[in-house]
């Protein structure tokens, strides 16, 4: 069994929400529910999560600007911001700071709920460094 990590974090790298999914869930999945909880005026989010009525459109009615690439195989291709987008590193900054915790590298919890909570945990830490 694979797990999947969603997450959303600011401009520190600290950790705003984190989700757990089946590793063959989509992205979409993940921005369903993290997407409500958050409050910017700009989210910058990977190829994974380019759908029109699930999260674009839901943006930009809540006047915030979406920083997604679109896929490759759209008939019409959107604009966006390439260079603000080079600034989801931030994201990746929190997963780097996830792999040396072997617990949560290798996922030695069984239950969800269990692996869940480390995951709670050391975003919590991580917000105190």
């Amino acid at each position: 069994m694979s797990t999947k990590i969603h997450a959303s974090v600011d401009v520190l790298s600290h950790p705003l929400g984190v989700h757990l999914s089946a590793g063959q869930a989509s992205d979409l999945e993940g921005a369903d529910v993290l997407r409500p909880r958050l409050h910017a005026p700009i989210l910058m989010a990977d190829k994974g999560d380019d759908a029109d009525e699930r999260v674009i459109e839901p943006l930009t009615e809540g006047s915030t600007q979406a920083v997604i690439p679109p896929r490759s195989h759209r008939h019409t291709l959107r604009t966006y911001d390439r260079v603000l987008h080079q600034a989801r590193h931030w994201l990746e900054d929190f997963f780097a700071t996830l792999k040396p915790r072997r617990c949560l590298a290798t996922r030695s919890d069984k239950p969800a709920r269990n692996f869940l909570a480390a995951l709670h945990l050391t975003a919590s830490v991580i917000c105190l460094i």
